[in-house]
């Protein structure tokens, strides 16, 4: 028996709250004895999966938790890890996966900035843990001791209960703290499960992090609602790929542009990839020419979504029977996304360029700490993403560019993106990002850093005559800078704030720069 998302909603009651899904869809009929969770070792049903996590929750329980208080994740990648974030969202906590590999200063400023009651840590970190200045308020705990067989009845948790922190990315400053409901990443996980159609035939493999919107939202809780099969493997390295692919055989990959680009230099047994129905990828742009070569190595769509950790996760999803080349997809079922205009108003009509902005449930209740960028993020229900896109007439959604990115040549606005697209499209070029450089004339003109393919028959002239055909000489690269690799964030998106700073501070060699 498949199980699919029409079976689940039409159990007897919806439920309000990721916990009290969690608790109706583990025991549905016919999902109980599939497997939920692997890594090759270990495999845990949905049955097994309810039973411990019911006994970590309890653990918590015993330990005055209160539902809202914050649990700081301190431990390696495994099966463990995921038991104790699914526990804490069961038992109406607020979990919080720290980033691993953080240096003590950062992990006690965080400590403080989500004023967490519980920091949970495993046997590789008992140390470190150790050496931390914690405060009297924050109860350390061996997540080996929680585990011993416990009765959890299930709790009523209010939709409207913290149910996650996450960190920004911070590649505009100090990384900020997303605090989200547990009816948003509900909300989230339903429209996820609705628009890529998930159920119990699917089996994802999970190499992303999990301190990331992305790694939680997407591929363990819409997943874990639709009954699907978890393969959660090591984080991502290419050279591993054929070997999970063919270990697991995957119906779902999930990924950042960087990724798949890196997949491409890899050789899959086909048989290892027959099972794919879709590849996702999000979190960044990727280029028609890389999409349609992932397409052709994978021999199934690339579906790529949009969205923010402020709005949970994932706001658009290109449908993975009716994709669009260029696409962020279509907006999924339970949000609503709009386009302002500079004015104010907001407009779905197709073709006109705006604002992307998104409302529902979805949204975070604001940044930890931080009312002013909370108050300048969201106003009058609106999510403002500081993303432009259009619609096209069928109502899929396309990013042009983004606001604070936008290059002020001499009064006129240069989108980035656009010059990156033309940039791109020729075949000697890898991959590029045109960032603003500081102009005494003009205010600001672009550069581009640009990878080119084979070690090089690109030249700046070439680059910048293909822009200038292409668009005008308004949008023509200042300069040219060939580099080997572009600075990424934590994850894997490029970092133009690096690219930025290293031109403010001359940090290039100016031999390869061309006029």
């Amino acid at each position: 028996m498949t199980v699919t998302i029409s079976t689940l909603l039409n159990l007897d009651a919806r439920p309000a709250s990721l916990a009290q899904a969690f608790d109706q869809y583990w025991q549905a009929h016919g999902v109980q004895d599939l497997p939920a969770l692997t890594d090759g070792t270990k495999t845990l049903t949905y049955v097994e999966l309810a039973h411990e996590t019911g006994a970590v929750a309890a653990s918590l329980s015993e330990h005055d938790a209160r539902q809202g208080d914050v649990v700081a994740i301190i431990m390696s990648r495994s099966l463990d890890t995921v038991v104790l974030l699914l526990a804490a969202i069961r038992a109406g906590l607020c979990p919080c996966v720290f980033e691993p590999r953080l240096a003590s200063e950062e992990v006690g400023a965080r400590l403080i900035e989500t004023n967490a009651r519980f920091l949970v840590h495993d046997a590789e970190h008992a140390a470190f843990v150790e050496s931390l200045s914690i405060s009297e308020g924050t109860t350390t705990l061996d997540f080996a001791r929680m585990t011993q067989a416990s009765h959890f009845p299930p709790v009523h948790v209010a939709s409207d209960c913290p149910a996650l922190l996450l960190f920004t990315s911070g590649s505009t400053g100090r990384p900020k703290v997303v605090q989200l409901t547990q009816a948003a990443l509900l909300n989230n996980a339903l429209g996820v499960l609705e628009q890529s159609a998930l159920s119990s035939d699917d089996c994802l493999l999970h190499v992303m992090p999990i301190y990331h919107t992305n790694g939680v939202n997407n591929q363990l809780f819409a997943p874990l609602l639709a009954g699907s099969k978890i393969a959660f493997c090591p984080r991502f390295r290419a050279e591993d790929m054929p070997v999970l692919m063919t270990r697991f055989r995957p119906t779902i990959i999930t990924g950042v542009p960087t990724m798949y680009s890196r997949l491409l230099a890899q050789d899959f047994d086909p048989a290892a990839l027959a099972n794919l129905r879709m590849a996702r990828c999000g979190s960044a742009p990727i280029t028609e020419a890389l999409h349609r070569e992932v397409e052709a190595k994978l021999g199934c769509p690339l579906v790529i979504s949009y969205g923010l950790s402020e709005a949970t996760c994932t706001s658009t999803l290109n449908p993975p029977t009716a994709r669009r080349i260029g696409s962020v997809g279509k907006v999924l079922p339970g949000q609503t996304v709009a386009l302002r205009a500079t004015d104010g108003t907001m407009s779905h009509a197709p073709d006109v360029e705006g604002e992307i902005c998104i409302a529902g449930p979805n949204l975070m209740t604001g940044y930890l700490g931080s009312d002013d960028a909370t108050a300048r993020t969201v106003a009058d229900g609106w999510l403002r993403t500081g993303d432009l896109g259009r619609f096209d007439d069928d109502g899929y959604l396309y990013v042009t560019g983004r606001i604070k990115d936008v290059i002020i040549r001499g009064g006129e606005n240069l989108s980035p993106l656009l010059i990156e697209s033309v940039i791109v499209a020729q075949g000697d070029v890898v991959a590029c990002c045109v960032v603003g450089r500081a102009d005494k004339d003009l205010g600001e003109v672009p550069v581009a850093f640009v990878i080119p393919k084979n070690g090089g028959t690109a030249s700046a002239k070439h680059v910048q005559d293909a822009v200038r055909k292409r668009l005008s000489r308004l949008y023509v690269p200042h300069d040219v800078l060939f580099v080997d690799s572009l600075p990424e964030t934590a994850v894997g998106k490029v970092d133009r704030k690096a690219l930025a700073s290293r031109l403010a501070g001359e940090f290039y060699d100016e031999k390869q720069a061309a006029n």
